[in-house]
């Protein structure tokens, strides 16, 4: 079967840093670094201020205000703060800060839906949304996007990428409701309820930021070291409304936990927990609707086999059905999803990962039952991409690997991520591929 890579590529720049608040921890620290500060008389403030806006103001939107907000968290340990002038608070501001490049490692593990807004095209053309899992130091993982059109002819054009990187301005958590947390752990555990209220949240991203700046770093405990791999759906209603899901990997350093992503613009999102006995391991999908009054997910409950759950709620999932193990050679390891399943007429397309020989990563699909989703028709005997040479080589050798494709015009349009370090496009005949299936 034909599958046609495209040249475009989607390649990390450790140029994309977000502003950090820069916490030294311990409060004796903090008064000992204040106190030096305290000691520069005015010139030197002037000048060193000076020097911190020539070197970084260029770099980052509303550079002046985020220094002042970084000075507001030290300023309780300051005897006189208001003998601190403007300049020096600014200052004060500019120690206590630190830049984080957030790509320095990789962009990879892509996610592909079409975007909210498709106005203005020609016949032919989606205008497309794409998630990135961006990786820095100390491997920590967040969330960013890329937009652009594909085009009649399935070629993919990126909307310029802005250099600034920015964190949403408003962080929510979520506020004590008694219905909200006794469905989800006991009231009466503090711990408990504390983790959970910290773990619901939401953010907003300023109207006039461009969507490739827009960063969603973890921010809860639950994902402290990373959100990682998450796979958007375009979800649609009962109603017909539509709304967009991902779901994806929080990471704390020991323990993976799935959470979901809710947003209708990608600039207001909320970000919820997941609950039930059918949320383990990595890798759940979301289907773009319900499928017999439930909603419906696609997950990986044994690290290595394909599951189907059904529930009442978008929140609880519970008593996962086993559709698909590893069979073939190529997939002895491990199999699983690579994004959300796609809504054919012969079936419930789920595009798959597999793992064999030598921990290599390819990708395959296979063919669900429109109505009974937790029933197999169909399956690829072979891969339907494997690692080229040149793909094979970086952060992770030996993967191909998407968190999401998209149909236009009769052709699957598949992103995927290249040994875990960059992106890159493919595209296949719908009908070809099903033909296969069948």
């Amino acid at each position: 079967m034909l599958i046609n890579r495209l040249p475009l590529k989607i390649k990390n720049d450790p140029k994309k840093v977000i502003l950090q608040y820069f916490d030294l921890v311990n409060p004796e620290r903090t008064k000992r670094a204040l106190n030096r500060i305290e000691t520069f008389d005015e010139k030197q403030v002037d000048e060193l201020l000076k020097n911190v806006l020539d070197g970084f103001d260029r770099r980052h939107k509303n550079f002046k205000e985020s220094l002042i907000e970084n000075y507001a968290k030290v300023e309780k340990y300051i005897e006189n703060p208001d003998k601190f002038t403007e300049n020096r608070k600014l200052l004060t501001g500019s120690y206590f800060s630190k830049e984080y490049s957030i790509e320095a490692s990789a962009l990879f593990n892509p996610s592909l839906i079409p975007h909210p807004d498709q106005s203005g095209l020609k016949d032919g053309e989606v205008r497309f949304i794409i998630s990135l899992r961006a990786t820095g130091e100390g491997h920590v993982s967040s969330i960013e996007f890329r937009s652009g059109i594909i085009t009649k002819d399935n070629q993919i054009k990126l909307d310029p990428v802005s250099r600034y990187s920015v964190l949403p301005e408003i962080v929510k958590e979520m506020e004590y409701s008694e219905e909200f947390v006794k469905q989800r752990v006991d009231p009466n555990d503090k711990e408990a309820v504390k983790k959970i209220l910290n773990a619901n949240y939401d953010i907003s991203f300023d109207d006039n930021s461009d969507i490739s700046e827009r960063v969603i770093f973890p921010f809860s405990n639950a994902e402290l070291v990373g959100m990682e791999d998450v796979r958007f759906v375009r979800f649609t209603n009962d109603d017909g409304s539509i709304i967009y899901y991902g779901t994806y990997t929080a990471y704390n350093g020991l323990s993976y936990k799935t959470q979901i992503i809710e947003t209708e613009n990608f600039k207001d999102f909320k970000i919820r927990t997941l609950h039930g006995n059918g949320v383990k391991d990595k890798g759940m999908a979301l289907f773009p609707r319900k499928v017999n009054g439930q909603y419906a997910m696609a997950s990986r409950e044994d690290a290595e086999s394909i599951f189907v759950l059904l529930s009442d709620s978008l929140y609880f999932w519970n008593d996962a059905k086993k559709i698909k193990k590893p069979g073939y050679d190529w997939e002895v390891i491990q199999t699983g999803n690579c994004g959300l399943p796609i809504e054919t007429e012969k079936g419930w397309l789920l595009i798959t990962h597999a793992v064999g020989p030598m921990r290599t990563y390819v990708i395959s699909a296979c063919l669900l039952d429109l109505n009974d989703p937790s029933k197999v028709i169909g399956e690829l005997d072979k891969p339907l991409l494997s690692p080229t040479e040149e793909e094979r080589e970086g952060y992770v050798p030996n993967v191909v690997y998407s968190c999401g494709s998209l149909v236009n015009n009769g052709e699957l349009v598949i992103p995927y991520a290249m040994s875990d370090s960059y992106c890159g496009f493919a595209k296949t005949t719908v009908k070809e591929l099903l033909a296969e299936l069948v």
